[in-house]
């Protein structure tokens, strides 16, 4: 017989994936058309800091370039798209449609004084990078005090006569 170690943490990990899978299925939309249902889809995202970038990675996988739109508007970065249904209806029986499909939308807060015409982004093999330049840091201007160069008297020097 073999000895398990409980891990409590991995319990509630399981728990939560069961929560999350139950409540996906009772809350989704009905899908247009067909009757049937269709899964809520958000790519996931991730935003990293570099020294000189924000750098935006989203996972679109089934997604061309033309499929996703970038805009910037108002210090606002949207990432929306859309993936299409790729199953057909089958009137002869059931059949399962566990991949989420439908329009996505996500915006982002840019920080202050982003240039919008400096944001790049590339696509790879299901995968969108946008490269978002930092502003550069407004520095206070350091004004340095100029010495004042001070004459000496003489104290053997006489008046002027009047």
């Amino acid at each position: 017989m073999a000895i398990v170690r409980w891990e409590p943490l991995r319990e509630f990990t399981t728990l939560q994936n069961e929560m999350n899978r139950l409540f996906g299925t009772v809350f989704d939309t009905p899908a247009q058309g067909n009757g049937g249902t269709m899964r809520r889809w958000m790519p996931a995202m991730d935003l990293v800091e570099t020294e000189q970038h924000f750098v935006l990675h989203a996972d679109l996988p089934g997604l061309s370039e033309e499929d996703v739109n970038i805009e910037v508007e108002d210090r606002v970065l949207t990432v929306s798209g859309e993936r299409k249904a790729t199953h057909e209806t089958n009137k002869d029986g059931y059949h399962r449609v566990e991949r989420a499909f439908g329009s996505f939308s996500r915006s982002l807060t840019l920080p202050e004084g982003i240039n919008p015409e400096a944001v790049e982004a590339s696509f790879d093999r299901g995968v969108l990078e946008v490269r978002i330049p930092k502003p550069e840091q407004r520095k206070p201007r350091k004004i340095s005090i100029a010495p004042k160069t001070i004459e000496a008297k003489s104290q053997d020097a006489e008046p002027a006569a009047a």
